[in-house]
């Protein structure tokens, strides 16, 4: 289980500047509205923390003839689905802060983006994603052993940000031992323009080792690894480079997102010194 709650904690209150500003060609109003600060939470979702960027938004467009408010950045619709920080790390810039984002009601990228009608969906999303999570690590058992209150609990936890509420459900999800030591561990790794890799990884070798981020990475990118391209690329996850020397095993436990899944982004090198 985990048992770092500094670690926990900390990766929990992780906070990104974004400054919302309403798309130029849908500003109905005389004059462009001020952008809108937000400090938005790492582990959260964008419909999660944007009421008050729709509230302020709303005032500036063409009243009764928009549609769901979606942002883009940089000419890339963002998937609301997606958690904030896993958007940040794929797309953002850490020099380039507050995080400039592009707010609109119009021309809805339907091939790009679900959508989403409410919070309910992304707490559909969200709880689909820890079940599948659970089914990698414990075949099930965990979550399917939870009461609905425990489920509602682990959702709101996430959605009213409270970490104690959170972690008291989610540690159940996180047995790492014994009989309940994880089967494989849930991962991503994404790269901009290109689907994200998923495959199964045992956390552990035959002999009871257990495996690294190193071992990960060859088991998903074989081909990139085998040629030696992989040192041409950093592996980013919660903002921070893990040594590839990591075991996999405390990474899942440790730096996972609320979803359960590892979530990691390969990054040119050449990108980021640029």
């Amino acid at each position: 289980m985990a048992d770092d709650r500094e670690i926990l904690r900390e990766l929990w209150e992780g906070k990104i500047p974004v400054c919302f500003q309403l798309a130029q060609e849908e500003v109905y109003t005389v004059g462009q509205p001020d952008p809108f600060f937000l400090l938005v939470p790492r582990l959260s979702y964008f419909p999660l923390v944007t009421d008050k960027v729709l509230r302020y938004m709303v005032m500036y467009i063409e009243p009764d003839s928009h549609g769901e408010m979606w942002l883009e950045y940089d000419g890339q619709p963002l998937k609301w689905h997606y958690p904030i920080g896993l958007l940040f790390d794929l797309y953002g810039n850490q020099n380039e802060l507050p995080w400039k984002l592009t707010v609109h009601f119009k021309n809805f990228p339907e091939e790009e983006l679900l959508h989403c009608l409410g919070k309910e969906a992304v707490e559909s999303h969200f709880m689909s994603v820890v079940k599948e999570a659970d089914a990698l690590k414990h075949r099930g058992q965990a979550i399917n052993s939870m009461q609905k209150k425990d489920h509602k609990a682990l959702w709101t936890g996430l959605m009213n940000d409270k970490f104690d509420q959170f972690w008291s459900v989610n540690k159940k999800l996180m047995e790492n031992s014994g009989e309940d030591a994880f089967k494989s561990v849930p991962f991503r790794i994404y790269q901009v323009d290109k689907i994200p890799i998923q495959k199964l990884f045992k956390p552990v070798d035959d002999n009871g080792e257990f495996l690294t981020l190193n071992s990960l990475l060859k088991s998903a990118l074989p081909d990139l690894v085998e040629s030696g391209e992989i040192s041409n690329y950093r592996v980013i996850t919660q903002g921070i480079e893990p040594p590839l020397e990591t075991p996999v095993s405390w990474m899942s436990e440790h730096l996972s997102y609320p979803d359960n899944f590892l979530h990691m982004i390969l990054v040119s090198r050449t990108e980021i010194e640029s």
